[in-house]
């Protein structure tokens, strides 16, 4: 800890400094928006606190001794004293037809993640899985992938998975087990197996869904089957039922992706984070809504230029918050007020405002009413033209009550959106419950003795489960339990049987989509431990012990196939291979459901939301760790989280006001390395008899009086990775508060942690990074984005002299290709997945916390965080992915005394890893600071299981070299040879980057910039496009267009 950087100033202050300032300021943090000393003391050493100015007076002689100096120690550190170890090869003795080394091959499969599934393409090389790309013929991939899809091949090769079957904590078999279980389950066939349960997680497999209900419960018909996920969606459950009299499902339609029409013009979320990762259909969400964003006019077509409109309710700030074009921090008490307040003004039957709301919030639900009902009116007009019925969209989120998703089916049938942006179906799931009831019917019976045998297939209820249900200690009762896991985990280790789990990469099986559409599971690898899916054993529990998974799976569509019509008919095999090489089995999708809300549904649910005394504490799902089951994958515990840009943690969140009510201040800078994490004050965060400690975190865009907890940390048998990372919030949690509760007790313990926050590292100065404006400047004004460099430009031209430069004035011809990237600001919405997707593919390596606190993280890729407005209540945020610039004028070039980083015959800054000698002089004089040295042996080369995972087309590197983004070269040559071979020229969008690959808003495009028809070459050409640093003449070919937004002028003008 360094005491002379305290970052404790009067949070009061820095609303003070703000409003001193000329013009719009964006801000990363609220360091920098205060401009403390320490602050200062940080942008100015950049670099490590030893590595200060030279002295004033140095001669010649002196200087080029310190420099010879340098430069022989850092030929030391370049070379590496412990090399890469040698790896026998084993050439094939008659090679399979359809491998070819160097060449990889793609197989459809699909991922599962709450109940949903995801096509996926697996790329193999040599039979091992490497890298994940999503599935452009998925509905729920569209191409494009999540965070949790890109990193899901490191939990293949996870050296911590089980290895083995174990019985009482002690090394066993799988004949074992199974002999084990058969005797268990004779004594139970006399009681129609009344003292056996099975709990699952949701299952939306129609193969193992049929195994479940017409196999194990038709073998033992007094069985129970429970099912229980922490995030289920247990209130969209009820409120389906309540309002329909059956369970339904309800999926949202933002815009025609074929037609390229938007279909909901007005979006408004209730605390629904339906761009976040792990969000039901997100991926496919991300998409659609982003299409209806994004601007593609040129500057004389500029006045027809559209776009939808977002409102956002939440108490914690969430990456559909960050990309509203308003939103309004709410307690999570009073979301449901607001949603009252919203159906009132706009006449839904039955519904009559609800108490309790501020004044603020009740004229903002009557603005955005004015908004559903009536178009934007032409300026000096009344808003008073209807419009049209089924246009508008609202949604409510997962962690609402049942009253909330209620009153946002009211809505939408009072708007006419259902059918057209709101669809029902049948449920996806099998069988359909209220999985909080489920569990503790479940945990009922085991504190009563009634369970004799506990078969739990996945999920980690030892962990997760409510805390008042102390699901551990009620295990105990039951004579024998088996848990089928891919980790030893909490619940193995309460288990008498711990079976090891198959990967999906390992498995055969299927899923639904979130619009029911059905992919084909299918391995790519044999499964590396022995483990088995829940569908092998369900088989074992239905006496079904000699059929392969395989044919489970092919049997089952063979008697459904009939079901799917027109779309299956024909040839089995054909109808097989077809939706194996396709991931999607034509005509699986649910059909649609005409529904109508029961009448009296208003009736249903409570007068009014519950008063939430004094602080709220609300749960939340962990950006990267999901619900604690990614805690062993260090690409996502090393991920930074979106809003926070913390890693490796979770904290207690809140905001500045909160903070100074309770007196707790900014945290110290932690010195060490390049910039530093932050020690940070640790409280006690009570609730009833309950209580946990957590580190603060301040978050501006909190609602005032709530508290937020990631959930998914504090694991304590997760792996060597994720074991003793953060807190556990569970702990908090309840059955009848699983989501948000009131009577918060915070105190201060006095105490301090250490979190990692790169938001912090690798700063630009202040320099003007992000350029912004509305809808309305751009159809003024659209090529407002560039204005800044023409008025530089005019200056330069004003001169007397010619300016001085180290660059040649001569523009190098590209007369083959001319490789370029745009990246649209409009569009990104700060998701994350494009950063695994790069450190997948590039063979990024894990540096740990400690690192990371010292700036060292390695990533090639960073997506920056800025906002404008106060600290209390600020009103914009945006996203801005860095990667390489690929400078034409590159300032590294010119300071590399190896010639380590040269510049390509296409325009690539390129790194000759050879040559590189660690002098970091590069990176001292990038002034975009991306990138990355190896300090130490950050690559990991003694875990077997691990170097299956990486990319034989891209160098792993050691300790001394310098690193960063490439534009995924390996591909552009892959491409190139391909092309060459077919004596053809590559046509546009057949090179995509890994992080273009997995945008699922496609704001990333990549391309050559010499084919004007290009995509890439159309966005350089947009009236919105601008360079980074521009003034620096460094003529980046990374550039970005300029972020839009799309205010209500009424709400705008307030």
């Amino acid at each position: 800890m360094n005491p002379r950087k305290d970052l404790s100033p009067v949070l009061a202050e820095l609303q003070g400094r703000l409003e001193g300032a000329q013009g719009k300021k964006y801000w990363r943090s609220l360091d920098e928006l205060a401009n403390t000393p320490a602050f200062q003391e940080l942008i100015h050493r950049q670099f490590p606190e030893q590595a200060s100015e030279l002295p004033n007076a140095l001669s010649r002689r002196q200087f080029l001794t310190l420099m010879g100096a340098s430069l022989a120690l850092a030929g030391v550190s370049g070379c590496s004293i412990r090399p890469a170890p040698s790896i026998k090869l084993r050439p094939y003795v008659r090679a399979p037809e359809e491998i070819i080394p160097g060449r990889p091959l793609f197989y459809a499969t699909a991922m599962t993640l709450g109940g949903v599934g995801v096509g996926l393409l697996a790329e193999s090389h040599l039979g091992r899985p490497t890298k994940i790309e999503g599935n452009p013929q998925h509905p729920g991939s569209l191409g494009a992938t999540d965070a949790y899809h890109q990193a899901s091949v490191l939990t293949l090769y996870d050296p911590d998975r089980s290895q083995n079957v174990t019985h009482l904590g002690k090394p066993s078999t799988w004949d074992d087990a199974l002999v084990a279980l058969r005797a268990a389950l004779d004594k139970l066939r006399p009681g129609r197996g009344a003292g056996l349960r099975l709990l699952t997680e949701t299952v939306a497999s129609p193969t193992l869904g049929e195994q479940i209900l017409n196999g194990v419960l038709k073998e033992f018909p007094e069985a129970k089957w429970h099912q229980y996920e922490p995030l289920a969606r247990d209130s969209a459950h009820r409120a389906a039922t309540t309002a329909y009299g059956e369970p339904v499902h309800t999926y949202y339609r933002f815009h025609d992706l074929d037609k390229n029409a938007r279909l909901a013009d007005v979006v408004v979320s209730l605390d629904a984070d339906f761009l976040g990762c792990g969000f039901p259909g997100g991926v496919r969400y991300t998409a659609e809504f982003t299409a209806g964003r994004r601007v593609r006019t040129s500057a004389d077509d500029a006045g027809k230029a559209d776009m939808n409109r977002l409102y956002v309710v939440e108490p914690s700030l969430t990456n559909t918050g960050a990309k509203a074009d308003h939103r309004l921090a709410l307690r999570a008490f009073d979301v449901e007020r607001f949603a009252r307040a919203l159906a009132a003004e706009l006449g839904v039957k039955g519904v009559a405002p609800a108490g309790l709301l501020s004044a603020d919030a009740v004229h903002w639900a009557r603005r955005v009413a004015d908004d559903l009902r009536y178009l934007d009116p032409e300026k000096g007009q009344k808003r008073d033209k209807p419009r049209p019925a089924g246009t508008t969209l609202v949604l409510a989120g997962d962690r609402q009550p049942a009253a909330v998703h209620l009153l946002a089916h009211a809505i939408n049938h009072h708007l006419g959106n259902v059918g057209k942006t709101v669809i029902h179906t049948a449920p996806l799931a099998t069988r359909p419950v209220d999985q909080a009831a489920s569990l503790s019917e479940l945990a009922k019976d085991l504190e009563d003795g009634l369970v004799e045998v506990l078969v739990i297939l996945g999920g980690n209820p030892a962990y997760n489960a409510p805390a008042d249900l102390q699901f551990t200690e009620r295990m105990q009762k039951v004579p024998l339990r088996f848990h089928l896991s891919l980790f030893q985990d909490e619940t193995s280790r309460q288990c008498h049987w711990h079976l090891p789990e198959a990967h999906y990469l390992e498995s055969w099986g299927d899923v639904r989509a979130f619009d029911g559409t059905v992919s084909i599971v299918q391995p790519l690898i044999e499964p590396l431990y022995e483990g088995r899916s829940a569908l092998e054993l369900t088989a074992m529990l239905a006496g079904r012990l000699q059929t392969p998974p395989l044919e489970m799976v092919r049997a089952y569509w063979q008697a459904h196939r009939k079901s799917l019509g027109p779309a299956a008919a024909g040839d089995f095999e054909d109808f097989w291979q077809t939706a194996l090489h396709d991931g999607v089995v034509a005509g699986s999708a649910l059909p649609r459901r005409t529904v109508s809300l029961k009448e009296g549904w208003e009736k249903q649910f409570d007068a009014g939301a519950g008063t939430g005394d004094g602080i709220e504490l609300v749960f939340q799902q962990d950006p990267t760790l999901y619900d604690g089951r990614f805690a062993n994958n260090g690409w996502l515990q090393e991920l930074p989280k979106p809003i926070t840009r913390l890693a490796w943690d979770n904290a207690a969140l809140m905001s500045p006001a909160t903070a100074k009510a309770l007196g707790v201040e900014l945290g110290e800078y932690a010195h060490g390395g390049e910039h530093g994490g932050y020690h940070q004050p640790i409280v006690e965060l009570r609730l009833g008899d309950r209580k946990v400690s957590a580190p603060v975190w301040i978050v501006p865009g909190h609602a005032d009086q709530s508290v937020a907890v990631y959930l998914g940390g504090g694991r304590h048998a997760a792996g060597k990775v994720g074991s003793g990372v953060g807190f556990d919030a569970y702990a908090l949690r309840t059955t009848d508060n699983p989501w948000f509760a009131g009577g918060l007790k915070v105190a201060k313990t006095g105490q301090t942690y250490l979190l990692c926050c790169v938001q912090e590292h690798h700063l630009m100065e202040n320099r003007e990074v992000v350029r912004e404006g509305t809808l309305a400047k751009y159809r003024a004004h659209p090529d407002f984005a560039a204005e800044k460099d023409r008025a530089d430009e005019r200056k330069d031209i004003q001169r007397a002299r010619k300016p001085l430069t180290l660059y040649d004035d001569k523009e190098y011809a590209y007369n083959d290709h001319k490789w370029g990237m745009s990246i649209d600001l409009t569009a990104c919405t700060g998701c994350s997945a494009c950063v695994v997707a790069c450190q997948s593919e590039n063979n990024i390596p894990v540096v740990g916390k400690v690192e990371v606190s010292r700036g060292r993280e390695m990533h090639w890729l960073r997506i920056d965080r800025y906002t404008a407005g106060p600290a209390d209540d600020p009103k914009e945020f945006y996203f801005q992915p860095v990667p390489c610039m690929h400078c034409e004028n590159a300032p590294c070039e010119y300071v590399c005394p190896t010639e380590a980083t040269v510049h390509s015959a296409e325009g690539l800054n390129e790194m000759v890893y050879q040559r590189c000698v660690g002098t970091r002089f590069c990176s001292n004089n990038c002034p975009y600071k991306v990138r990355r040295f190896n300090f130490f042996h950050y690559a990991d080369f003694e875990t077997e299981s691990l170097r299956q995972q990486y990319n034989p087309d891209v160098t792993v590197r050691s300790r001394g070299v310098m690193e960063k983004c490439s534009y995924c070269v390996q591909r552009i040559r892959h491409a190139e040879i391909d092309s060459e071979r077919e004596g053809r020229s590559i046509f546009d969008g057949e090179i995509l980057t890994a992080c273009q690959a997995a945008c699922p808003a496609s704001a990333i495009i990549f391309g050559d910039m010499n084919d004007r028809k290009s995509k890439v070459k159309q966005m350089k050409d947009s009236p919105l496009h601008y360079a980074l640093l521009a003034d620096l003449n460094t003529a980046p070919r990374t550039t970005y267009l300029a972020a839009l937004r799309n205010p209500n002028p009424d709400l705008e003008a307030e």
